[in-house]
């Protein structure tokens, strides 16, 4: 009878180990990608508004859904990508950023690192070009009017992994 208790004993605290265990190998999962970036201005990111300031990020798995984990002194988001591309156009890692309606909105963010190029829901663009053609007697100097003056990059900062 005792050895029959003692068996039991043992399996139960033997259960408990590997369940504490397991809730510690979650609790200290890997981050993917890390890193930090400065905003001169306040910007708009997948629905969410991050005023201008220094930030750091989290990319916790770089599989779907790619989720980054945002943190700064005046906000703290969760930011999720509609889609991944394989394709990068830059050499270091930035946020591209687009102007829509007099708001910076970031439209993609480039991970070289990675090997990919995170897209990011954006307010559809209006077209400005019937409005700049009402225009045409007036010179075109302010850098509003230049093509491709809407499209701007912040650089990032990776961080070791």
């Amino acid at each position: 009878m005792s050895s029959t208790r003692y068996l039991r004993i043992v399996s139960e605290l033997g259960l408990a180990a590997l369940v504490l265990g397991i809730l510690a190998g979650t609790g200290n999962a890997v981050t993917a990608y890390q890193g930090k970036f400065k905003l001169p201005f306040k910007v708009y990111w997948a629905g969410s508004t991050l005023p201008a300031g220094d930030y750091t990020f989290e990319l916790a798995s770089q599989s779907s859904p790619y989720t980054l984990i945002i943190h700064g002194q005046k906000a703290n988001v969760i930011i999720q990508a509609i889609s991944a591309d394989t394709g990068v156009i830059s050499s270091s890692a930035q946020l591209d950023l687009v102007d829509i309606a007099d708001a910076h909105t970031i439209k993609t963010f480039e991970a070289p690192e990675l090997g990919v190029t995170f897209m990011y829901f954006t307010p559809k663009q209006k077209n400005t070009a019937p409005k700049e053609l009402g225009h045409k007697g007036a010179p075109q100097t302010e850098p509003g009017s230049q093509v491709g003056a809407n499209k701007m990059s912040i650089s990032v900062h990776p961080s070791g992994r």
